[in-house]
């Protein structure tokens, strides 16, 4: 790798619109590393994308493991000895019921990804983060998690919320998450935004969204790449920001 050749970490990447963005930013020249609990798919998907020419690797990383986690930085570090780009994409959802019907254990498991992972994954990443001239981090949020759509009976997103309690919740909680890590990285140049990718039809929704991944994972490359006049601790859409 040259010095001036970025280097970008996608979490949850060996599909869906975690892939389309690895895909988009490695067609920019990015080094791109594919992160997957799973190595048979995680390889193939790098190895699918590299057959476009693409330089796209396959990291092991399950970021509901610390092991794993602290393992995939050690990797990063010795392998290319920073990151410029991180996308805390890697998501589930669960728990398809009335918020008083959801089992707490169920809400515990869909936050150990989509909070806990996030939150441990850029800890494990901040120090090589750290390193770059213009770090950017990425977390991939949802309109779900916006609590002004939620506590607005007339929203078309709340007849949604009412019945995904783990995963509206854990974006939310992600947002804020947003917002903090910011505020104590703005003054070091690394810009924090989540983004929402909008209604696209993948894994996670059983392939009903009205989106295409590739088409939701333009707002995840856009603030991947943005200039160091680009926004920080915001909740973007494609058309703009959302409502916290």
């Amino acid at each position: 790798m040259t010095t001036s050749q970025k280097t970008a970490l996608i979490t949850g990447a060996n599909k869906g619109i975690g892939k389309e963005t690895a895909r988009r930013l490695a067609a920019l020249g990015i080094t791109v590393l594919i992160g997957a609990r799973n190595a048979e798919r995680g390889e193939a998907a790098a190895e699918e994308l590299r057959a476009d020419g693409a330089d796209v690797r396959f990291v092991p990383l399950d970021v509901t493991d610390e092991t794993s986690v602290q393992a995939a930085a050690k990797h990063i570090d010795a392998t290319f000895g920073r990151l410029d780009i991180l996308v805390n994409n890697a998501a589930i959802a669960a728990g398809q019921q009335k918020p008083s019907e959801i089992p707490a254990a169920t809400v515990r498991q869909v936050y150990e990804t989509n909070v806990f992972g996030v939150i441990a994954v850029t800890h494990a990443m901040l120090p090589l983060l750290r390193r770059s001239a213009a770090a950017r981090i990425v977390n991939m949020s949802s309109e779900l998690g916006s609590l002004t759509h939620m506590a607005d009976p007339g929203s078309p997103w709340s007849s949604y919320t009412s019945l995904l309690l783990p995963y509206c919740t854990s974006k939310s909680a992600l947002n804020a998450i947003t917002v903090l890590y910011a505020n104590e990285l703005r003054a070091e140049g690394i810009l924090v935004n989540a983004v929402s990718p909008g209604y696209c039809a993948t894994d996670l929704n059983r392939h009903t969204g009205m989106r295409t991944a590739e088409e939701g994972a333009a707002i995840a490359v856009d603030l991947a790449t943005a200039g160091e006049d680009g926004p920080t601790g915001a909740l973007l859409a494609e058309d703009g920001p959302i409502p916290w």
